[in-house]
């Protein structure tokens, strides 16, 4: 990670590099286990990989198309860039690229594979509801993933993750095996058959594991989600000096959010892990089984720990 006034977060690190270790494991067994029946392993190695390195060097583009946002210039929102210009100067990072989806729907994300090809973006909801300051709190916390570079690894994990489903649904409909469960277990008597329900065994054993494999990828995944936020909260108030300011920042847009067509956030859902705040969630906030599913922490623990933060930073103001 290049070196910025961010502060070092050795857990988000740490938790990034599990990750990425443990999916990268995952999917070498699942080859390994699919290589001793695949026709050819194009399929589950050159052609996947190809196409994670695609999304991997393409994510900035992949991501303002998908939500059909435009890179801006200075003279086009010269306040935006007033604001990333200041906050780029007080982090000692190079400015990334600057974009505006036209969305009502109030929010804010990074993309980039590294800071050289770093995008921020928001959305012109967001530009109409937050003043200056409580922007400003938004970007500094956007610009922390950037510096951190989390959202190239979630880019990675995410890619596995689907890949992986990708991978249990074409067990389940092609005929790579011959179809699961016929072709060849039906074929012949005797050993033939003994030698037939072993295999389909065995398919479905292969089977089974791609899909633990999602699951699990699935877990790890929304786990380091919900971390990186609270790592961006803590970071990009740290930077800024006004925890408070970020909360009042959070309130506001997750009440909007409230507000927006349930048609329109479902739509950007897919896009949820990289928002500051998630489009669209299900269920109430705090400790439940759904929340181990969110791709963000509760509200409440993001308001508890932006309180605690204003307090420490306020006593060692006073102490100073």
């Amino acid at each position: 990670m290049a070196k910025t006034k961010f502060p070092v977060d050795r857990g988000l690190t740490a938790r990034m590099l599990t990750t990425v270790f443990l999916l990268g494991l995952f999917y070498a067994i699942l080859v390994a286990a699919l290589a001793i029946f695949v026709k050819s392993l194009a399929i589950v190695i050159i052609i996947p990989l190809g196409l994670m390195f695609a999304q991997y060097y393409a994510s900035d583009k992949i991501a303002l198309w998908s939500m059909h946002a435009k890179i801006v210039t200075e003279e086009q929102a010269p306040q935006l860039h007033a604001v990333i210009d200041r906050l780029c100067a007080l982090a000692d990072m190079p400015k990334p690229r600057v974009a505006i989806a036209d969305a009502d729907m109030p929010n804010a994300f990074a993309t980039g594979r590294n800071q050289s090809h770093a995008v921020v973006c928001v959305t012109t909801g967001i530009l109409r509801r937050l003043n200056e300051q409580e922007l400003g709190a938004v970007l500094a916390h956007e610009l922390s993933h950037v510096a951190h570079r989390d959202v190239a690894v979630m880019t990675i994990a995410s890619f596995l993750g689907i890949l992986a489903g990708f991978i249990t649904r074409m067990l389940l409909w092609s005929d790579m095996f011959g179809g699961i469960g016929g072709g060849r277990g039906g074929r012949g008597g005797g050993r033939g058959n003994q030698g037939g329900g072993q295999l389909i065994l065995i398919e479905f054993a292969a089977l089974a594991f791609s899909a633990l494999f999602y699951l699990i990828s699935f877990m790890l995944i929304r786990a380091l989600s919900r971390y990186r936020e609270l790592a961006a909260d803590r970071s990009g108030a740290i930077l800024i000096g006004q925890p408070r300011l970020l909360a009042t920042a959070l309130q506001k847009v997750t009440g909007d959010i409230g507000n927006i067509p349930t048609r329109d956030l479902r739509t950007a859902q897919n896009f949820n892990a990289f928002f500051f705040a998630p489009a669209f969630t299900k269920g109430k906030s705090g400790a439940s089984v759904s929340s181990l599913f969110a791709t963000h922490p509760p509200l409440e623990v993001r308001l508890e720990q932006l309180a605690k933060l204003e307090a420490q930073m306020s006593s060692a103001s006073r102490a100073g």
